[in-house]
């Protein structure tokens, strides 16, 4: 299995969601938002987020982030 990490950057910041001990966290910057079972989950917590002018544009489907490979 490859390791990594999804990314979006957005003018005003870099989002990730990264797997970490059989969860998926999500960030921002360096901010960790929470752990998540799925991928897609750590991407419904953007709904709540959506107000942040970083979040703004922001994909909800993960296929449509960069996945960026580790190792």
């Amino acid at each position: 299995m490859t390791s990594g990490y999804w990314e979006f950057r957005s003018k005003g910041g870099t989002f990730r969601i990264v797997p970490l001990n059989g969860r998926f966290h999500f960030f921002f910057e360096e901010e960790d938002f929470g752990s998540y079972h799925s991928a897609v989950a750590a991407l419904h917590l953007l709904g709540g987020y959506s107000h942040y002018p970083s979040a703004r544009g922001l994909p909800f489907e993960v296929p449509e982030w960069t996945f960026v490979r580790v190792g």
